[in-house]
């Protein structure tokens, strides 16, 4: 059974430290997402000095947008429907509020971006601000009618997260008009509507809810824990960041996940250097680890340790099943064949790079950088299509400059170049006989890099490993989400400078995996060489 606004908060009816929190405190949709991401940001949002948050940037910017436009796009595909929005002040909760309660009581078809407002009893304010209130037949404080929240998503997937807002919503409405629904709705880019069932929803929100009341009422500052993918755009991540490298943080380091960080407290290794004189066995058994997994873990920590590379001497079971036995017998062919195997060297090399726009599924750049040694010259391929219509067009030109080169490898950096070529070949009907050549000669210098070599670094994306290698991009904040702004930018002014900004990001891209390619050579040659001098 669905408990009360009074019961979801039970669990923190004993917390009555008031002068732990601020007058008039907010728990909103968007801080529940926020708390389920990274608790840390919705407490530093509350308590957080606004002065050490980064600026928004221009991708951000771009996501609110899109999503802006995305609303427009499906709030016009109602348009033979009423539909409201209450008039009242700029960011005046309680004008907006009473605004939206007006318009319930009038019975409105459809509010949108209405605002509901109730207490907690211990000192916050629950805010709802749907994307749109549906008046459906029922019962209500209201009439013979209530309201159905209903949010509108530029995701394409039911994220567990949106469901939680949605059942959020459902709650606060409910206290609003005195009635529960039977049903909340996500309304999807490209999915369409999705109902959410709020009876399997709201448990898990209740327990979300009680927990983010808790923390921000009690002023409990959760710990720093950097993960990428969760981190990136979030505007605390230079102040958490600078916080982690003061402390050599353990999630610092690749691999490091919250579950096995947690089994890493429980045995108290707690720094990089306890973890890197760790025995791997140690490790092994423990949840979420494994044999690999704390071999590499612990690895990883030396070489942060150290600042230096380590090769990984198990990469080198391929050569020969007694490898030291064939170093001191052939050390220097050995070293040749095992690396012109996996990273082969050429007279023509090509390295290649993709700019892609996820929200468009459009590919608008191919970038390829031929590296001529016995010319001792390189040249840039930019394939770009100026117009989304323009892709076709550049997937041509782009299977001419590998038929220039038919016999030069294709150097790339992780999977996604091969799988978009495969992808490009089926969409344009390519036919299998020119793309099966073609994806042998590709080779993956992130595959190779990971397999073969432990860096002292955060991440072992381009970046990470071509900064550390000594490799400088010409625009220092340039990246694969700035450059996505970048050609929206072009697209909505035309100004061509938005495309220069593209090419030279790309062709740094390229030049990048060039130098990590060759590094990875010469380290493995003098590694190995090394390596069987000592064993002579």
């Amino acid at each position: 059974m669905i408990g009360t606004l009074h019961q979801v908060c039970h669990a923190v009816e004993t917390i009555r430290t008031v002068s732990c929190y601020r007058e008039g405190m907010l728990i909103d949709a968007e801080q529940l997402i926020n708390y389920q991401r990274c608790r840390r940001r919705a407490y530093l949002d509350v308590y957080g000095d606004l002065d050490q948050r980064d600026s928004t940037n221009d991708y951000v910017l771009k996501l609110v947008q899109d999503s802006q436009e995305n609303q427009r796009t499906i709030l016009s595909k109602l348009s033979n429907q009423a539909i409201v929005r209450p008039a009242h002040a700029s960011k005046d909760w309680q004008a907006a509020a009473t605004a939206t309660l007006d318009l319930m009581r009038q019975g409105v078809d459809r509010i949108h971006q209405g605002t509901l407002l109730t207490e907690t009893g211990n000192g916050i304010t629950l805010k709802s601000n749907p994307d749109l209130l549906v008046k459906q037949s029922g019962i209500s404080d209201f009439g013979d009618w209530l309201y159905v929240p209903t949010e509108i998503k530029l995701g394409k997937r039911p994220k567990l997260e949106y469901q939680v807002a949605v059942a959020f919503h459902a709650m606060v409405l409910a206290e609003v008009q005195g009635a529960w629904m039977e049903t909340a709705w996500l309304m999807l880019r490209d999915r369409g509507t999705y109902s959410v069932d709020l009876w399997e929803v709201l448990p898990r929100m209740q327990e979300i809810l009680a927990e983010c009341i808790q923390m921000i009422v009690q002023q409990q500052e959760p710990e720093v824990f950097i993960a990428r993918s969760r981190c990136s755009l979030c505007h605390w991540l230079s102040y958490c960041h600078a916080i982690a490298k003061t402390d050599y943080h353990l999630s610092l380091l690749p691999g490091v996940t919250p579950t096995r960080y947690t089994q890493l407290q429980a045995l108290n290794l707690l720094t990089i250097k306890a973890l890197a004189e760790t025995k791997p066995s140690h490790l092994e058994l423990l949840p979420g680890f494994g044999k690999e997994a704390a071999y590499k873990l612990v690895r990883q920590a030396f070489s942060v340790l150290h600042d230096r590379a380590l090769l990984i001497e198990e990469s080198l079971q391929p050569v020969s099943s007694n490898p030291v036995n064939q170093y001191l017998e052939l050390p220097v062919q050995v070293a040749h064949d095992f690396i012109a195997e996996l990273l082969p060297t050429a007279p023509i090399e090509l390295y290649f790079d993709i700019e892609a726009e996820p929200t468009l599924n459009l590919i608008y750049l191919h970038g390829v950088l031929v590296v001529d040694r016995p010319a001792n010259t390189q040249t840039f391929y930019a394939l770009l299509a100026e117009r989304p219509e323009d892709e076709a067009l550049v997937w041509q030109q782009l299977l001419e400059v590998f038929r220039r080169y038919p016999t030069a490898p294709i150097f790339h950096f992780c999977p996604f170049e091969v799988q978009t070529v495969e992808r490009l070949a089926k969409l344009y009907g390519t036919p299998h006989s020119q793309i099966k050549p073609l994806l042998s000669r590709f080779v993956d210098v992130h595959e190779r890099m990971t397999r073969l070599v432990t860096l002292p670094v955060e991440s072992y994306a381009l970046k990470q490993i071509a900064r550390w290698l000594g490799f400088e991009w010409r625009d220092p904040s340039a990246n694969g989400a700035q450059s996505i702004c970048w050609y929206a930018q072009w697209l909505s002014t035309g100004d061509r400078a938005h495309l220069d900004s593209i090419l030279t990001y790309n062709e740094d891209d390229c030049r990048a995996t060039h130098h990590i390619k060759e590094w990875l050579v010469g380290f493995l040659m003098k590694t190995i060489a090394d390596q069987s001098a000592e064993l002579a």
